[in-house]
Order: C-alpha cells, then structure tokens, then sequence
C-alpha cells in the first residue's frame, strides 16, 4: 500500500499541469501585437525574471469609494455644479447605481446583535476599486487643482472622478479561459506585461464571489529546472493597497502575493501550460484597462451618463504636469496623450506612441523569437487581425459593482 502511494506522489510531480489552450495563446499573441506592436513571447528562457514599472509611476493608493458610504457622490456633487447648473445628474446616477445592486448579506441580528442573519442589501465590498485600479494604472496622480466654471476640483475630486469614469469601462481580460488563471498563463503575462513592457496589471486578487481589485506594478522570481521540460518557480507580485478616504496627495501602500508553480515547456522551451503547488497564492484575474469611451456607448453602456469623457480628462491634465504625464506611456492612449517623442529604454513603447530614435533597442533577454513549429505561438497559425477596440467588452467577472 505504502508503494502504491509513493508511486501515485511521483506520477503526480511529473506529471504535466494545466495547459494553455489553443485559443488562449492566440488571443495573447493578438493583443499583444495590437497594443505593443511586437510579438508576445512564450520562451521561458528569453523571458525577464523581474521588472515592473520606474519609481515614478508606482501607483497612487486610492479610495475604492464603497457603495455603502455613497460611492463617487462628492466628486459628482461638484461635476453637476460645474457643468449641469447645480442640477444632481451625475449624482442622483451613482446615487441610484450604488443601492441598485442588492444580495442576501449577511449581518449581525437579533437580541443585541449576537447572531448573524440574511437581509437583502448592498454587500460591504462593493464599489469603485476596479475604477481606481485603472485610473491609477493609466493615469498620473492629480497634483494641483482645477477649476471649471467656478468650480474648483481639487486633487481628490479629481481621483474620484477617474474612478467613476473607469468603473464600468471595458478592460482586456488576460487570464484566458479557466476560471481562474492558470500557473502557465499567469508567468507568461506577469513577465511579458510588467517584465518586457514595464506596464502595470489590473489584478483581481481573490478567486471567490467578492471581487478585489489592485494594480499590480512589479515583480521578481527565482527558478530551478525540474527535467528538460518543468521548471519550478517562486515568483513575488508586489501590488498596491487602496487608501482608507481619498488624500490629497495620497500615500503609497504596498503589498505582496507569493506565488510558487511549475512550469511545462515544450521541445522549444516555450510555455504551455504548469500547475501552482499547495502553498501558492491564487488570483481570479489580470486584466488591463484601455481608452475609456463615451458612457452608454459599446465598450461602457453601465457608466453613468451624465459625465463626460473628455471633460473628465482635461480636468486630469490640468492637474499635472506636461513632463509627468509624458512618463505614462500606456496602451490604447487617448490621442492627446499620445507621447511623440518617447525615449527608447530596455522597456517596450505601446502602440500609439512614438520614439525618439528609429527603434526601441531590446537586449537579448526581451527579444521576440519566431515560433518554432510546435510552439503555442504557432499553434494556432496566423494571427488573426485585430478588432476593434470598441468591440472589446468588459469581462463578466468584473461586471456590477466591484471591488
């Protein structure tokens, strides 16, 4: 009996994890090329062990604006006296949005409150954290105030702002078509995303009913081969935390998740699939926020329809300054953020934007390699074209009120 089970543990080490399906690698191949105009790499070897963003652009920690405590209220108070006469529009939206979305929850009840009973009501994680999640990713933190038809916006106004306009905005789900992403994915994104382009994730954090949303900024592992085939590794994916309220200048809040997997590669050492071990953290998602479109139109028909895409915008590029904004270089910019004369770095250049010199130099490490005939790159035989971003919807995990 005892050999019969040491036997089945073997057979269960080296055996191959979950693996990537067809249609996942050709959707990361696709997106990838669309937002950054370079091939999506799946050799482990040719992939970076670390990277994330530059000190400036680590993400602002910012309110997540629960809809028990009313949501983006204030910032709308003062964006319907700005530009709808003082009439509650945008308000009386997010007023209606933010108690619409009702479950059984759990609370304390009875005699003084010593037993947990099921009321209907709004859950205590909803609200806007998917909102300030993509703000934060695409956005610089507002620095100074702005005022608009005799209103003045400051800083946190501003914040707020951006995290209702998110909140219900399409994104580009990168987790593939698991319930939760798998080991083999989750390393090829983390490293493509934050390794070769130095751009931050949308990360929901909790695989579960309730959805807690963080931008992810960095990252840094170690590994040790297994067999030609495995690779094991213990990876670090720093985040950061929202604040409790929404500062003027806000803190910067960090935490880890800790993850530890193995790897399956093929005859190419290109990626195809893994499995997490026992003692690793899970996530639902990795996603990435792109153009925020107009509210009611595809790619945003939930968002509130009495705020303005471009008024929001300009409001945010008043508050900071030129030389701070030509540092987000992020994918799918809106046109006047486009930056024309972006300096080539070891990270990659979005699509979109330009650079100061004929190409962005890659070292060895960040090369794009040509599919071998069988590698997930090739699995699937050429890339389809491109769609339309006003085609891309917001993934149905992330949809209602979210945290």
């Amino acid at each position: 009996m005892l050999t019969s089970v040491f036997t089945a543990v073997l057979l269960g080490v080296s055996s191959l994890g979950v693996a990537i399906p067809k249609a996942d690698i050709q959707q990361q191949n696709e997106v990838f090329q669309r937002l950054w105009g370079t091939d999506f790499v799946w050799k482990f070897d040719d992939l970076p062990a670390k990277g994330g963003v530059t000190e400036e652009r680590i993400p602002y920690s910012g309110s997540i604006y629960l809809d028990k405590h009313g949501g983006t209220v204030s910032a709308l108070r003062k964006y319907d006296r700005a530009f709808h006469g003082g009439r509650p529009l945008a308000t009386a939206w997010e007023q209606w949005d933010t108690t619409a979305y009702q479950q059984p929850v759990s609370q304390p009840g009875g005699l003084f409150g010593r037993r947990q009973v099921t009321r209907i009501g709004t859950p205590n994680w909803h609200g806007h954290c998917n909102g300030w999640t993509a703000a934060t990713i695409r956005h610089a933190e507002p620095q100074q105030s702005v005022t608009r038809n005799g209103v003045v916006f400051t800083p946190a106004d501003i914040k707020g702002l951006l995290a209702d306009l998110y909140i219900y905005n399409h994104v580009e789900d990168l987790s593939g078509s698991s319930g939760n992403i798998q080991a083999g994915l989750f390393h090829a994104v983390v490293a493509n995303w934050l390794g070769r382009g130095g751009h931050p994730l949308g990360m929901e954090a909790d695989p579960g009913p309730e959805k807690w949303n963080y931008p992810a900024f960095t990252f840094n592992s170690t590994s040790a081969k297994r067999s030609e085939r495995q690779v094991e590794v213990k990876l670090n994916l720093v985040y950061a935390k929202e604040s409790q309220g929404e500062y003027q200048k806000s803190p910067r809040i960090q935490r880890t998740k800790s993850f530890h997997y193995r790897l399956d590669l093929n005859a190419a050492g290109e990626i195809t699939g893994g499995q997490f071990y026992g003692d690793s953290s899970r996530i639902d998602m990795l996603w990435v926020p792109l153009l925020p479109k107009p509210s009611k139109q595809p790619g945003h028909e939930r968002g509130n329809p009495h705020i303005n895409v471009d008024r929001i915008l300009a409001i945010w590029r008043d508050s900071v300054p030129e030389e701070t904004r030509k540092l987000w270089l992020v994918a799918d910019p809106a046109p006047e953020d486009r930056v024309l004369d972006a300096v080539a770095t070891r990270a990659l250049v979005p699509v979109h934007h330009s650079t100061s010199v004929a190409a962005v130099s890659r070292s060895a490490d960040t090369a794009a390699v040509a599919p071998t005939a069988d590698s997930p790159a090739a699995a699937e035989g050429p890339v389809a074209a491109p769609a339309a971003l006003a085609d891309i919807d917001v993934p149905a995990e992330m949809e209602g009120r979210s945290q």
